[in-house]
């Protein structure tokens, strides 16, 4: 049964909502957290701590997680688990004594044009900003009000940006690590911990990469929305000095229109030589 006929299922039960919970694979499967069950798993317990769906009681996903030994879905229950709750690495360092926490990301490690943009950001302890998430997920809109809100209420923020001829020099993984060394000296006021997405870091401050850190941290959301809105406005620039390339839509990206741009126009300083198409176009060129 998938999600749909589990609720058709329990409304034929008529089970009292307010004393049986819904466990197990079920809850799994309602929390979209796995794909179908055999049966329907339920026990009358009013007590228990719940999650409410449709009305119903399921068993809240601590709960789910002790239970669970499928790798998969652990990962699921652990990623859904640290949405609900953003703030929750800031929250232990601050426990342990850490006051500046430091947030980085980047943007800008696929495209074609340009450079990679990072951030540092230093959120207060208290801070709130409903809806902020990884940059990718926001509208432009969204992101260019929290770009502003966020240097508003920040303790520290820093920016680094390597062009596009040091990244062809190094590669876009050291450059990148390169941008976010950048981003954190670039703060006035220097953290004391940070938090990167997935990315090692060779700095005299304690560092702890987190994989999908753009969502499960408040802080490296908040660094990927000012990385987002600073490089695209770069690209903007760029635009009006070569719109047949489209950068205003593409940032960079190698789009079917960028694509076409390069084998009519040729490519421009701005363009990464080490990235493949633009590599193929200079290796044609030379035939």
């Amino acid at each position: 049964m998938k999600k749909k006929e589990i609720f058709l299922k329990l409304n034929e039960l008529n089970l009292d909502k307010k004393e049986y919970i819904i466990i197990g694979d079920t809850a799994l499967v309602c929390l979209g957290l796995k794909k179908e069950v055999d049966e329907i798993e339920y026990i009358k317990d009013n007590k228990k701590d719940y999650i409410e769906v449709n009305g119903y009681r399921f068993e809240t996903l601590e709960d789910l997680l002790k239970k669970e030994t499928d790798k998969s879905i652990i990962k699921k229950i652990q990623l859904k688990i640290d949405l609900e709750d953003t703030y929750k690495n800031e929250r232990e360092l601050h426990k342990e004594g850490y006051k500046l926490i430091g947030g980085v990301d980047e943007v800008g490690r696929g495209p074609l044009v340009g450079p990679v943009v990072t951030a540092c950001v230093i959120l207060p302890e208290k801070f709130n900003l409903d809806g902020l998430t990884d940059s990718k997920k926001l509208t432009e809109k969204k992101r260019d009000y929290f770009f502003e809100e966020i240097k508003k209420q920040a303790i520290s923020y820093g920016i680094g940006i390597v062009d596009e001829k040091r990244i062809d020099e190094i590669n876009i993984y050291e450059a990148t690590k390169e941008a976010m060394i950048k981003a954190i000296n670039n703060c006035n006021i220097k953290p004391d911990y940070v938090l990167t997405d997935a990315m090692k870091l060779d700095i005299d401050i304690p560092v702890r990469p987190i994989i999908k850190g753009d969502l499960r941290s408040i802080t490296i959301s908040a660094a990927s929305v000012l990385a987002k809105v600073t490089r695209d406005r770069i690209m903007y620039e760029l635009d009006k000095k070569y719109p047949m390339y489209d950068f205003k839509n593409n940032v960079g990206y190698p789009t079917k229109k960028h694509l076409e741009a390069i084998e009519k126009y040729g490519i421009i300083d701005e363009h990464r030589r080490s990235y493949g198409p633009v590599k193929e176009y200079l290796e044609n060129k030379k035939v």
